[in-house]
Order: C-alpha cells, then structure tokens, then sequence
C-alpha cells in the first residue's frame, strides 16, 4: 500500500449541528490477524446517525466517535488467518458506527461478498435497509403469500425495500406515504394511503375490513396503538423506530423503554396477536457466530434480490464524504425518495 495514502473519517465531536462534524486525516490501519482493511466506496446516511448527532439513538458510543452504520467496498489489506482470495472483493458490512471513513478496519467475519453486477452505491442502498426489511418481513412476521401488510413510510428507506420485497413474495401492500409519492407506489402494485390528509386506522380498514397480517412501524409514538388495532387475529406487529421523538429532549433510553413496555403487555393479552421491538443486533453479545451466520445468509438474500431485479436500489443523491454536512441536511429535509450515498 503506497505510503502517500491517508485515511480520512468523518468525526461527530457531541451534539452538533452537520456543520459541525470535522473531518480527521491519519494513516490507513493496518489489519491484524482475522481483519480486513476495506476501502469505502459507498456508505449511507441513515436514520441513525440522525438520532446519534443529537445523542438520541439509545446505544450509541460516547462522543466523539465516526459514525456510518453500513458500507461496500473493496479489500485492500488482509491479516493472518484471512483467505488470500478475499483481497480486491467487494464485500459489504453493517457497521453501527466507524463507516463515514475513506478506509474501515473490519473482522473479516463480518463482511459479505457482493454478488458480480451490483455496483457499489447500489449495494449500499441495500445493506442496513434491506437486512432490516428482510428480517422483519420472513424472521419476525412471517406473511406468507397472499398475506395483506402495512408499511409506514413506504417510499422511505427501509419502508421501500419492505414494499419491494413484500411483492415479490407474492403479499398485497399498503402503504403510507405523502401524497406525491402515491403514483410510484401505484405503479409497484401498493395501495397508498395518505398520512397527513387521511384517517389512516378509517382508511386501512375500509380496504383490508379484516385486518391486516403485519403491520411495520418506524414512527412509534401514539400512533403505535392504531397500528395494534389494525392486525388481524393472528396478525403481528413489528415496531422498528421511534421517529415520532427524534427531536425530543431528555433521556434516550425512555421512548425505546416505553415502548418496550407496551410490547409486553399486548403479547400478555390472549388474542393471539404479537408485537415485536425489531433490533437488527439482537443476539450479537450472546451468540456472535450465529448472528453472523443469520446476518450473512440474510444480507446475500437481499443482495441476490438486487441482482436479481426484485428490488430495485433507489439512490437519492451521492456526495462525497467531505460534504457530509450537506447529506446530513439533505437526509433530514424528509424531501428526498432513497438514500442519502456518500463515496470516497
């Protein structure tokens, strides 16, 4: 590796304004045995690094700290004990944090291949949204075809890829969305119900009188309860976020913790209904190897999905990393359909 490259990672210094992140240059690490040093060539803004700059997101690491909770890129440096074969790979990795940077070390573990012909911003689309979707689809609710769900924030980053991959295993779709979105959801095959200018509970029951066999639900808050109401008998809920307090103030822990609360004693109730709090790291700190077995066998099912044409990566906008500030804005303006890519 040429001596004249450096690393360069973007810092998130305490509770700031985008502006505020700085940009920190050093020398690319060297990885030790069973690690890979991946070049970035796409990592994502998402949702959590919107609630992280405002210390909102209930585990995140003590500032500072390099936020990026996914990347893809290409292995550049290899430590003992990693197959040879691995290096100039592209691969893809969940992260949490540490992949708004020009170079990431990684367990060679934890990173999956990217199958030939999906490019790199495309994959990238796919890593935390689509693993996400796809566990909370076929691990927690568990629709079979000819199924009926409901997608909060349809045309959002994971809200687009649960839509997508609804479909294509054969499930009817609603989905909520602003207006403007309607016409592409229409096109994909979903049934759009308006969030702001409609009574969603009135609307969804008048097209699914029985209920429905899943609903997802990043939002939390009091629209939480309407989401129970609206499944079926047997129906499951999976709650995923509570984008409904993203700008609150106080203790971070509480909305996960009262909403945790309510899980528990809707499933105490004997309806045979089930609600879930989806955490794509469930698991981790008691069975590593398993988590990633599942987090491998699920991430080459959405990637193969990609390649495949049953999902379709929607790319917002690509800015480099130096201009991390302006994705940051751009991801919270609530006015883009996709995701927010920051490359080299």
């Amino acid at each position: 590796m040429s001596a004249a490259v450096e690393r360069v990672e973007v810092v998130l210094p305490g509770k700031v304004e985008p502006e505020e992140l700085q940009l920190r240059r050093g020398p690319v690490p060297a990885p030790g045995p069973g690690q890979v040093v991946v070049r970035m060539e796409a990592t994502g803004v998402s949702f959590a690094e919107q609630q992280m700059r405002r210390g909102r997101y209930y585990d995140q690491p003590p500032f500072p700290f390099v936020p990026g909770y996914d990347l893809v890129g290409t292995v550049e440096a290899a430590g003992d004990g990693v197959e040879v074969a691995m290096l100039g790979k592209r691969v893809a990795a969940l992260t949490k944090t540490g992949g708004w940077a020009s170079h990431v070390l990684l367990d060679a573990a934890d990173v999956v291949e990217v199958p030939e012909g999906v490019g790199a911003a495309e994959a990238e689309t796919a890593v935390v949204n689509g693993i996400t979707a796809w566990q909370m689809l076929h691990r927690k609710a568990k629709v079979r075809s000819g199924g009926t769900v409901l997608v909060h924030g349809a045309n959002g980053g994971v809200g687009s890829m649960l839509v997508q991959l609804a479909l294509s295993a054969g499930i009817h779709v609603i989905g909520t969305a602003s207006a403007r979105h309607h016409e592409a959801l229409r096109v994909l095959g979903v049934t759009p119900v308006d969030y702001r200018n409609e009574n969603i509970p009135a609307r969804v029951r008048e097209i699914a009188p029985g209920g429905v066999d899943a609903v997802f639900d990043h939002v939390g808050g009091p629209g939480l309860a309407d989401s129970w109401s609206l499944l079926a008998p047997g129906g499951t809920l999976v709650s995923y976020g509570s984008a409904a307090t993203r700008d609150d103030t106080g203790s971070k822990q509480l909305p996960v913790l009262k909403l945790l609360g309510r899980v528990w004693m809707w499933n105490a109730l004997p309806n045979g209904r089930s609600a879930y709090f989806f955490n794509i790291w469930a698991g981790k700190a008691l069975a590593k190897d398993r988590f990633r077995a599942r987090l491998r066998a699920d991430l080459t099912e959405v990637l193969t999905a990609l390649r495949r044409g049953d999902i379709t990566a929607t790319v917002a906008a690509e800015l480099p990393l130096t201009e991390v500030a302006e994705a940051l804005r751009l991801a919270e303006s609530g006015t883009v359909s996709g995701k927010i890519v920051l490359v080299p």
